[in-house]
């Protein structure tokens, strides 16, 4: 990860960093509590909100939300529609989702008023021992990040029907049929997946492994062996084709079919271990949201084995200091989200794993003793190089959308391929990468994340849901790997403490600490990097450096380098919705 500095007090970002300004917003929930008026600008700020009364959507490109939207108006629910968005997004930045990936999920039923959770990620082979995967690893002391040896079972499709079966309307084959007919008919590629696919594209190209594993990646995602410009036509018949058979088939089609057997045989050719009743078994779990309280609201987040309760951290370290009164030109300020968010990850790097394979001791680490111990770590004039993982007390990069319907459903979704094309593995014929979760086992012995068969790799993507006691606000999630749960803090303090609407809440500059400790085996001892967006004041900026953080200055970052946002508000007294997206991207909010 690299730096950027950062230049004058909030304004409108600089264009030596490459934001593309197409988003949509919230109004400010601590004015509107108060009765106040906030004007969308302030110097940076990149548009006013999308407001709708009967639905809403968020996605990471416009084309995507108008198909959500147009669910929504055929009676589909809040569900259908993120699927349907989903389905359209696998098409339009196949780099960054598909159905080769997994998934998670929260949603707000307004029938039951209750909130639950989604973990739809898949598991590594069952017939690949630890013994045998060091072997095939050689001298390698990790998973390669590319190629068969990273490839887990995809959850994504599993994690669509059991979404649909208990929240969906619309039949199946009604919300695949927008991807289907985009995908034959092709798509005009934006700016900033152009920029993307191109640079994943790239490091297959230099990775230094064999071509012939990628062979199917560059015959579906180039043309004449270059990949599409913006603005150029893109098809995918052979992803229609799989869509069809998913309408067609079920379920069943996907993980028992003639898709299933072109994955094993993709991935044994290139030397994987994914056999068909690794698909055969594969289940998703529903799962209850894991929650704490900040400034008087309840923030949800997903458990292990994803990374979201890393966000809960940040926030239960960070609510005794007064942020609302130091504001966002005030080094403690920025210092303070530093250091919880190392004290964070280095928890993260020690405890956050497969709960089925014994790592489900976590609940100490929201607990408000441990956050005070944590607190106490911290050193306002001072940046830690490094922060050890906390003891238990004594025992006796993706794609994230957000969508609302009329009924007050409302879904925190988010899917991905890991890395940009996953594996880089394409099945023959069927127009979509396999993911590279796998990648993300650690090969430490006794380590929580260690890799064992069967068992479901530490996960970066989480979706974000914000409640005030038993009423619903806000769906939010902030794509982006190691960064969500940095970006997810951002965003409710900007939002919480600083009285922000939600479009300004997300382009609002932010920091990305990276070289913290991962649940892969890195350790920090170096106190990381920061990469800081222009739009922080320089004399702030100084201070962190005195203090002892490393910013690099002047370094173009690459897109994406500090996230994605989406958000989905819905205000509880006249039930109108407030869409936010990120500037950053090509994306939008649609509503009606």
């Amino acid at each position: 990860m690299v730096s950027i500095s950062a230049s004058a007090p909030i304004r409108r970002p600089s264009r030596n960093v490459p934001l593309i300004l197409v988003a949509l917003m919230l109004p400010a929930l601590a004015a509107a509590e108060q009765g106040g008026t906030r004007y969308t600008g302030d110097g940076f700020a990149s548009r006013s909100p999308v407001l709708g009364r009967h639905g809403m959507a968020a996605t990471s490109h416009p084309i995507a939300s108008s198909v959500a939207v147009d669910i929504l108006k055929k009676g589909g629910s809040a569900a259908d529609a993120a699927i349907a968005a989903n389905a359209m997004l696998a098409l339009v930045e196949p780099h960054m989702c598909g159905i080769g990936g997994d998934l998670f999920a929260i949603v707000w039923d307004p029938e039951t008023r209750s909130l639950a959770g989604y973990n739809g990620s898949g598991r590594s082979p069952k017939g690949l021992g630890y013994a045998a995967l060091r072997e095939a690893l050689g001298d390698a002391e990790r998973i390669p990040l590319f190629g068969p040896l990273s490839v887990s079972v995809p959850g994504a499709v599993d994690g669509w029907y059991a979404l649909h079966e208990r929240y969906g309307r619309l039949p199946m084959a009604e919300l695949l049929r927008p991807a289907i007919e985009y995908a034959r008919e092709g798509i005009p590629v934006t700016e900033v997946d152009a920029r993307l696919w191109a640079d994943a594209l790239g490091e297959f190209r230099n990775s230094g492994l064999p071509q012939e594993w990628f062979a199917e990646l560059e015959r579906v995602y180039t043309t004449a062996g270059r990949p599409p410009a913006e603005g150029e036509i893109f098809r995918n018949p052979d992803l229609a084709d799989s869509y069809e058979r998913l309408a067609q088939g079920g379920r069943e089609s996907f993980y028992e079919g003639e898709m299933a057997r072109r994955i094993v045989e993709a991935v044994a050719r290139s030397g994987g271990h994914i056999e068909a009743g690794d698909l055969v078994a594969h289940e998703g779990e529903w799962v209850t949201p894991v929650s704490v309280r900040y400034r008087g609201y309840d923030v949800y987040e997903l458990p292990p084995n994803s990374q979201g309760i890393a966000a809960l951290q940040m926030l239960k370290i960070l609510e005794a200091w007064p942020l609302a009164e130091m504001g966002r030109d005030n080094a403690d300020f920025w210092h303070l989200l530093i250091e919880a968010s190392k004290l964070a990850y280095e928890d993260r790097a020690r405890y956050y794993a497969d709960p089925s394979f014994g790592a489900d001791d976590f609940e100490f680490l929201l607990s408000d003793e441990y956050a005070t111990e944590r607190r106490g770590l911290i050193d306002l004039a001072r940046a830690a190089l490094d922060v050890s993982a906390g003891g238990p007390p004594p025992k006796g990069d993706t794609t994230y959308l957000a969508v609302g319907d009329e009924s007050g459903m409302m879904v925190s979704f988010i899917q991905s391929n890991f890395w940009e094309f996953g594996s880089g593995i394409v099945p023959d014929g069927l127009g979509f990468p396999l993911q590279n979760r796998g990648s993300q086992f650690t090969l430490e012995d006794g380590h929580a994340n260690v890799y064992a068969p069967g068992k479901r790799p530490f996960h970066t993507i989480i979706p974000g849901f914000l409640m005030r006691g038993e009423v619903p606000l806000m769906a939010f999630g902030v794509m982006g790997g190691f960064l969500q749960p940095q970006a997810h803090v951002q965003v409710l303090v900007n939002v919480l403490d600083l009285g922000m609407n939600v479009q300004e809440a997300g382009d609002a500059a932010r920091f990305v600490h990276s070289g913290s400790s991962q649940p892969t085996g890195a350790r920090m001892s170096d106190g990381g990097r920061v990469l800081m967006e222009a739009g922080v004041a320089d004399a702030v900026v100084e201070e962190l450096e005195r203090r002892g953080h490393r910013i690099d200055h002047g370094v173009r970052p690459y897109v994406g380098a500090v996230g994605g946002y989406q958000a989905v508000w819905r205000d509880p007294a006249t039930g109108v919705y407030r869409g936010a997206s990120e500037m950053r991207f090509d994306g939008a909010a649609a509503g009606y």
